[in-house]
């Protein structure tokens, strides 16, 4: 389970929920692919990162579908 509140892009991308939910991984890597265009990468801090990498690599095979 991720807290949206740890990751401010995913956060902000789910600004529908509540600040303290948790949702599963699967599911934020859908939240970033379909809402990416109100990500802004380079704002990512390195946790983040490595959030997104993960996921990417765990569910996506390695692609990030935008």
């Amino acid at each position: 389970m991720i807290a949206l509140a740890a990751y401010p892009q995913l956060h902000l991308i789910a600004w529908n929920r509540r600040e303290d939910e948790l949702i599963e991984e699967q599911e934020a890597l859908a939240l970033y692919e379909a809402n990416w265009r109100f990500v802004a990468p380079e704002q990512m801090e390195e946790p983040e990162r490595q959030l997104l990498q993960r996921l990417i690599q765990q569910y996506g095979h390695g692609v990030l579908n935008v």
